[in-house]
């Protein structure tokens, strides 16, 4: 079972810039690709940036793309997601997740449906003057 805890979230204005982190613990974390899944309430989650296994395969929401960039480092086990240019509208709480599987496949299906295997416990973030 793996454990996933994000940091990184807080209060920007907009324009503004954040680095959030997901630390991941457990067997074979390796074989599990990895997303940022950010709900607001009363809305349906939105798939914001999903990463595969070996970090080769990214995917992007339309609302973030040219702003946003996920990357993995695979020996400390920490996934991230680099937020510039943030808007109001990027308010949420950030969700890290893991899904199995090697390759763009689950990539695609973690950020589109957006599910995941394991879920970490969210972290705010609120981009507001």
């Amino acid at each position: 079972q793996l454990q996933l805890v994000e940091s990184g979230g807080g209060l920007v204005q907009p324009g503004g810039s954040l680095r959030l982190s997901c630390a991941v613990s457990g067997p074979s974390v390796e074989y599990y690709a990895i997303g940022w899944i950010r709900q607001v309430p009363e809305k349906e989650r939105e798939g914001v940036s999903c990463i595969s296994s070996r970090g080769d395969s990214t995917k992007y929401a339309d609302s973030v793309k040219g702003r946003f960039t996920i990357s993995r480092d695979n020996a400390k086990n920490t996934v991230y997601l680099q937020m510039n240019s943030l808007k109001p509208e990027d308010t949420a709480v950030y969700y890290c997740a893991a899904r199995f599987g090697p390759g763009a496949a689950p990539v695609e299906r973690m950020c589109s449906e957006p599910l995941g295997d394991y879920w970490g416990q969210g972290t705010q973030v609120t981009v507001s003057s």
